[in-house]
């Protein structure tokens, strides 16, 4: 798949998304190629684990990917680092069931007043870290400022244009504070600059991990290995190549109902070759039979078809992150919204999808920024081509239109990226287009995307960081995610689509904030800022002792907190 941010996204970090190459979210997954895949794969194992044991995750993430310092990780809350980490909620998933969100360090999801513009938060008793010091409510009041800090920026920041001097805050070098965060004894308050319904999940994102106001900003060091505040604690990072997790020994479990701690280690191996990760666990050999969420690639989905045993090992899930291609509206080329309505027309969405695996592997066509399945979706096509494209729309929709040559920025670590571009270019020369396409390795092309914006065109996916429209769209299309490392890469800039998102955020009757959103879906498809492409499938492959390896409905990646091995 493309998936081009946390792996999926949850991205750049070490990540179960990243098993790929997620995040999260925008990493850039090395996901299932252009074989069509069978029916019959399911979404992964869900007996309970033993207790004990190693379990082996195989990780395409590279070194320059993984941030394990809570303020610059855009791990969702079933990723990696929340082995480590503990938030004042977490996530709780279900096979059968949505993902709900359930309290973690603190006693409850959080109590509203003020109409919703302020949140309180009473810590657990007897909560320590791995040196068995206590954990407090100010060192979660210093891991949020600190996330405000410049050294520190890359993480997940809902809260840094949410908290009162969020704006203007710069983090608590030289003894500054955040006045909108208040403590007292074990109580936390919050105080945010409007009614947000969506704050529990907030509160559950690694910037809200404690860290020990006592021991500094701890910078670069927590980058490898953060205060433990969860059941395991770094023991080994090897740069690049592995990390390996022991138990702590001051976490208890009756104060966690979101992690099962089953296996006494997790070894994290990193920088695989998709091919060769998936290809080992087909063999499940020796300790391979104890690894799991290697990505399935291109190569081996005939052999995943062709045994029923191992096909039995593979999870793939039940919906995914929207895949688009982006215009940066903001360049010369891309300003006349003729010209981008002609390309959404022409596109052939059905070669792209083959490219990233088929329906199975891959994903459903798309034509929507909501997928099914998330608050406020509704089926509409603004830009209806037929899943192969319609030169005839397309025409009409550009009529006079002069367009000059366009670039087409691609990921050179995503191999999919590059086949798709040449589907792309064919594309726009029927139209008379002519594309330029320039490939980058993963970290330029990121900061080419989110930072400088020196593209016409490039390919984007994106799975909301929590189920709720709130973080599918806001990310992508708020005027005050661009640039800075954000992902609003179309350089879109409206100030109607800003305050409908306001609007639609504070609406606290479910049904009506559904309505809200489905409607600001369509409101941003007319202004043609990307073209859907497809919902993306997240697929894997896992060790024959591996268990609880599901995907469940969100995030559409499995839960790194609960699996575990079968009987030792």
């Amino acid at each position: 798949m493309i998936q081009t941010r946390r792996t999926v996204l949850g991205l750049g970090a070490l990540s179960v998304l990243s098993m790929a190459g997620l995040s999260a979210c925008n990493a850039n997954p090395k996901g299932p190629g252009a074989a069509s895949a069978s029916a019959g794969v399911g979404v992964g194992a869900t007996a309970a684990p033993s207790t004990g044991g190693t379990i082996h995750i195989l990780s395409g993430a590279t070194s320059k990917e993984i941030h394990l310092d809570p303020a610059k990780s855009q791990n969702l809350g079933t990723s990696t680092l929340h082995l480590v980490v503990r938030g004042l909620t977490s996530w709780k998933t279900d096979p059968a069931a949505d993902t709900t969100v359930v309290p973690d360090l603190a006693t409850d999801t959080g109590t509203p007043s003020d109409g919703g513009k302020t949140w309180t938060y009473t810590l657990k008793s007897g909560l320590k870290y791995a040196d068995g010091s206590e954990i407090s409510a100010a060192d979660v009041k210093f891991g949020v400022e600190r996330s405000f800090d410049a050294q520190l920026q890359g993480g997940l920041s809902y809260h840094k244009s949410l908290l009162v001097g969020g704006a203007d805050y710069k983090g608590p070098a030289g003894g500054a504070h955040l006045d909108s965060v208040e403590v007292s004894g074990n109580t936390i308050v919050f105080h945010l600059v409007r009614a947000f319904a969506d704050w529990p999940w907030i509160v559950s994102m690694p910037a809200f991990a404690p860290i020990p106001v006592d021991k500094g900003m701890g910078i670069p060091a927590y980058d490898h290995n953060p205060p433990s505040s969860g059941p395991y604690q770094v023991t080994d990072y090897q740069l690049g190549s592995r990390v390996e997790m022991s138990r702590n020994p001051h976490w208890d479990k009756s104060t966690d109902e979101a992690r099962l701690a089953a296996p006494d280690h997790y070894v994290f191996e990193m920088g695989l070759n998709a091919d060769t990760a998936s290809q080992r666990l087909i063999n499940d050999q020796g300790d391979d039979k104890n690894a799991a969420f290697a990505s399935i690639s291109t190569s081996v989905i005939p052999k995943i078809n062709a045994d029923e045993a191992v096909k039995a090992r593979a999870a793939v899930s039940s919906s995914g992150a929207v895949n688009y291609l982006a215009f940066n509206t903001t360049r010369p080329g891309l300003k006349d919204i003729a010209v981008r309505k002609a390309i959404s027309y022409v596109i052939n969405k059905q070669q792209i999808q083959t490219i990233n695996g088929g329906p199975t592997f891959g994903g459903a066509i798309a034509s929507t920024l909501l997928p099914p399945g998330l608050q406020g979706h509704q089926q509409f096509n603004l830009y209806d081509g037929g899943d192969t494209g319609s030169l005839d729309k397309a025409k009409q929709a550009l009529g006079s239109a002069q367009v000059g040559p366009l670039t087409l920025l691609i990921d050179s670590g995503v191999d999919e990226q590059s086949q798709m571009a040449s589907s792309i270019t064919q594309d726009l020369k029927t139209l008379g287009i002519e594309v330029k396409v320039v490939s980058q390795d993963s970290d330029t092309f990121q900061a080419t995307q989110t930072e400088s914006g020196d593209f016409d065109l490039s390919f984007g996916g994106w799975q909301a960081d929590y189920p709720g429209a709130y973080a599918a769209l806001s990310p992508l299309f708020s005027s005050d995610q661009i640039g800075n490392g954000n992902y609003n890469i179309s350089r879109l800039a409206d100030p109607a689509i800003d305050a409908a998102i306001a609007a639609a955020q504070t609406e606290t009757d479910s049904a009506k904030a559904a309505s809200l959103w489905g409607a600001l879906d369509k409101q941003i498809m007319e202004h043609a800022p990307v073209v859907p492409l497809y919902y993306g499938h997240q697929a894997y492959i896992n060790g024959s002792n591996t268990t609880n390896t599901y995907i469940p409905t969100f995030p559409t990646y499995p839960n790194v907190l609960i699996v575990g091995l079968k009987a030792q």
